[in-house]
């Protein structure tokens, strides 16, 4: 499912970003490098792509979200993490 909606100002399009309940990624199209630095500072997602989809990725990237668009990140160290249990051995000899 994709939404369109058009905008007369750039700011307007991340405030509306912003006004959703959910919050996995981002894309955003543009060669302005102040937008897409001002995409990345303002949107309240778990990550901003410049230039392609927002479901582009590679596996080592850490996807995921923000707000109510799931819990943690998928990609291989996330997946690592979650398969391990951190332990602490402390031994004080006297």
């Amino acid at each position: 499912m994709a939404v369109l909606s058009s905008f007369q100002r750039f700011e307007e399009a991340l405030d509306q970003v912003n006004a959703s309940r959910y919050g996995l990624q981002a894309g955003v199209f543009t060669r302005d490098l102040h937008r897409a630095q001002k995409a990345w500072d303002e949107l309240e997602v778990g990550g901003v792509i410049i230039g392609d989809v927002p479901s582009w990725r590679v596996d080592h990237m850490p996807y995921g979200g923000v707000k109510d668009s799931g819990l943690g990140r998928e990609g291989i160290r996330y997946a690592i993490e979650e398969m391990t249990e951190p332990r602490l051995l402390v031994i004080r000899s006297v």
